[in-house]
């Protein structure tokens, strides 16, 4: 389901675009993102680009919110250095974004198509990680 931007959306592509604008510079950081928290805190982020394959702005994004108390994401936006405005996640970071937070909006598109999508509409027929999830269910008993 797709969703026209929300006011607090373009306020979050505005943080990210301004991240761009003054702290991406050079080839390390080509990247911003940003992602409101459902207390409403934006947490900013830029990517760690190298040539062994640093992580993205949204990996990044991830770390730093968590850094600061933020363990929700309910938005996320990517922006572009040098003005080229919202960028989709990557294969990688759209795994991670629903492995982490499975109702999160990502902000895709470009000019009057800017919008915010559930992230599984970015990933369908995606792969569930379960892994993570062995330890609470080896906590809880199961019938038998």
């Amino acid at each position: 389901m797709t969703s026209a931007l929300r006011p607090g959306d373009r306020e979050l592509v505005e943080a990210a675009a301004q991240v761009a604008r003054t702290r991406c510079r050079g080839d390390n950081h080509t990247m911003a993102a940003a992602g409101r928290a459902p207390d409403g805190r934006i947490v900013t982020a830029v990517n760690a680009y190298h040539f062994t394959g640093g992580p993205c702005a949204e990996l990044v994004l991830i770390g730093a919110a968590a850094a600061q108390g933020v363990y929700e994401l309910d938005t996320v936006v990517a922006v572009g250095d040098r003005d080229r405005g919202v960028v989709p996640p990557c294969g990688r970071c759209r795994q991670v974004l629903l492995d982490y937070f499975p109702a999160v909006k990502v902000v895709v598109g470009r000019g009057d198509r800017v919008r915010a999508v559930p992230i599984a509409d970015l990933l369908p027929e995606s792969y569930v990680w379960a892994d993570h999830q062995v330890e609470a269910d080896t906590a809880s008993p199961t019938e038998p």
